[in-house]
């Protein structure tokens, strides 16, 4: 009796030897007989429902019919029908058990699919039992064995209460029936940018969030769209790039080469090549760009790397040039292939897939934090329902670190493949990542100032990000949620600005606008340094101030001939006398450290005011916030 079944998602043929001790196939009804012989035939072409429909009613004639049930359940595997298929594969063995003892290995991956790894782990171990299994079923079914005892061992480590998986379909607006996959998004979830293809040729689609969903997609403006194919796109976080995957241009390095696209007021510009820097004669694809744009992952399969395809970055530099790629290392790569890197708005968590670390079966999702521009946590996977048993793509997750975003082909979509949407769980989130956005500009002319603005966590001095804004001083930088961040703008020829970002309490659940005056650096300008941090009553300037006092030293070391004066302010509490002594103490602190920087005392001057030059109100705590300040004024230049 021919058979279908599904061995590791490939269709196969098999005939069995009867062995059994109830059910004969040599005895089955000829009528159903013949019927499911037309299934065969019907699957065989890849004609799936007639298959279904024609064993049904096979069964129907013979209701004891095992290996219509068997075929039946290879076949709902194949579609990805598990629960369904884990039915007719249970209605076998209940029929026959002895008849059906060799299936228990196709049984435990569609239990598996489904999330039952306990019952698979069980159901393999009955396969490998067998003493008479071949070598290759042997190696088979320990290499399924080792992905149930890593998702149970996962499910204990990684207890999970009230959380529901429940993908949405992005609706008629986004898909279609064509294929729709790779999304990406603008920092404010107003717009994202997708690949379409129809028949094979791949476009960029775009579609706005508008009133509370997704308008209708259609193709992005301009000439960034060709009649090569254009895919594995990141639009950057201010939504005035895209780096994609151009495929088979002729100007390209390789089969598969990285190139960038702008903005501008007639749609997007015609795409650059990236350059020989970036782009190999090898493959490199899956683009993602950091919020600050100084950094770019992407999959290569180029020499160097730890196996077949790996994760790279490459730094933009101060001539607008790229780096020469960095390999992520074995925290991330492995011997086999990793993909499809996406660096979230926090600057901070990566995820990509990977077939070469242990997982539930194919290709699983993972995610990594950065230490540092060169050290990365050791990857961690997702974990089921997010990773299952079949290959994993790409996923991208919004600012509010809740909502992801990728590609699936499950039953009931719209064509091919749709892009659907799903709430992250809480132990795999990135941060909730704010952000700031504004405009630079001259505080005497109020024309727009190209600047740097750059984003630095107090505590430990990282530098979060740097942004240049755009020539005309409008830019927008990030805000992971959870820290307190130094903000800092900077110019040549001008003061520098200075602000403070407090996240790490009770952080603020709004994005924030904020228009920039940089003052020319000549006699009058004046600053608060709102980065100096005294503790209360004392005057020892505490560590987290030390990256404003280094801008500072770098501010005077530029501009030699630069005088500054440094003044101390208090509130109103206590006595005039003391506050006045610690005013002064604590600007003379702020002296003493740029003194011991290098800078001559004939250049500094201090002065503490006590509480005799307020800002705001005394009467309420913000008030006397605004007025503890530590104020620096240009006396000559």
């Amino acid at each position: 009796m021919y058979r279908l079944l599904v061995s590791f998602g490939v269709l196969l043929l098999s005939f069995h030897v009867c062995t059994a001790q109830w059910y004969d196939p040599d005895k089955v009804n000829k009528k159903a007989g013949n019927i499911y012989g037309q299934a065969y035939e019907e699957a065989q072409a890849g004609k799936y429902a007639a298959a279904i429909q024609h064993i049904r009613e096979s069964i129907a004639i013979e209701p004891k019919f095992v290996d219509a049930f068997l075929s039946r359940a290879g076949i709902y595997a194949n579609l990805k029908k598990y629960d369904s298929s884990v039915i007719d594969f249970e209605k076998a063995f209940e029929l026959d058990s002895v008849y059906s003892k060799d299936y228990r290995l196709p049984y435990s991956i569609s239990l598996a699919g489904i999330g039952k790894f306990q019952e698979a782990l069980d159901a393999v171990n009955k396969f490998l039992a067998n003493d008479k299994l071949n070598t290759q079923s042997v190696k088979a079914g320990n290499y399924r064995k080792s992905t149930y005892e890593f998702a149970v061992a996962y499910d204990k480590a990684h207890p999970v209460k009230n959380y529901v998986f429940e993908p949405q379909n992005l609706g008629d607006s986004i898909n279609s029936s064509a294929l729709e996959y790779f999304p990406s998004l603008t920092i404010d979830g107003s717009k994202m940018v997708f690949t379409r293809r129809i028949n094979s040729d791949e476009d960029f689609y775009e579609s706005n969030f508008i009133n509370g969903k997704w308008d209708k997609a259609k193709p992005l403006p301009g000439k960034v769209n060709t009649n090569f194919n254009e895919g594995a796109q990141c639009i950057s976080q201010d939504g005035q790039w895209i780096i994609f995957t151009g495929c088979n241009y002729p100007e390209g390095q390789g089969s598969c080469d990285l190139y960038i696209s702008f903005k501008t007021k007639n749609g997007w510009s015609e795409a650059e090549n990236l350059g020989p820097m970036v782009n190999t004669d090898f493959w490199e694809s899956s683009p993602s760009l950091s919020p600050d744009k100084r950094d770019l992952y992407f999959a290569s399969a180029t020499g160097g790397g730890f196996g077949g395809r790996d994760i790279w970055v490459t730094h933009r530099l101060l001539t607008g040039k790229w780096s020469r790629p960095e390999n992520l290392g074995a925290a991330v790569n492995t011997s086999a292939d990793e993909s499809c890197p996406f660096m979230h708005a926090d600057n901070q968590t990566l995820y990509f897939n990977s077939n070469g670390r242990p997982g539930y079966g194919s290709t699983d999702l993972f995610f990594t934090k950065k230490i540092s521009d060169t050290s990365w946590l050791e990857a961690e996977n997702l974990g089921y329902p997010i990773n299952t048993i079949d290959d994993e793509g790409s996923l991208i997750v919004a600012a509010d670190a809740k909502t992801a975003y990728y590609a699936s082909d499950k039953a009931g979509g719209k064509g091919g493949l749709d892009l659907y949407s799903f709430q992250m769980r809480e132990d795999i989130r990135p941060l909730k990542t704010l952000w700031v956005r504004g405009k630079v500009f001259d505080k005497k002319t109020l024309a727009g100032l190209p600047s740097s603005v750059e984003l630095t966590e107090i505590r430990s001095r990282n530098i979060i990000s740097k942004v240049q804004t755009d020539e005309e001083g409008n830019y927008l930088t990030t805000l992971p949620v959870g820290k307190d961040y130094a903000f800092n703008v900077n110019r040549k020829g001008y003061l520098f600005y200075s602000d403070n970002f407090s996240l790490s309490i009770n952080p603020a659940d709004s994005v924030f606008n904020k228009d920039i005056p940089l003052q020319p650096l000549e006699a009058g300008a004046t600053i608060v340094l709102k980065n100096i941090f005294f503790d209360t009553k004392q005057f020892n300037l505490k560590p987290e101030s030390v990256s404003e006092l280094d801008k500072l030293v770098l501010l005077l070391n530029d501009n030699p001939k630069l005088k500054i004066e440094i003044d101390g302010h208090t509130d109103n509490v206590g006595l005039p006398k003391d506050n006045l002594i610690l005013s002064n103490n604590r600007a003379k602190a702020v002296v003493d450290y740029l003194q011991s920087k290098g800078i001559n005392m004939a250049r500094l001057v201090y002065k503490g005011f006590g509480a005799a030059k307020p800002i705001a109100d005394n009467n309420t705590e913000a008030g006397k916030a605004l007025n503890r300040r530590t104020e620096l004024s240009v006396t000559s230049n």
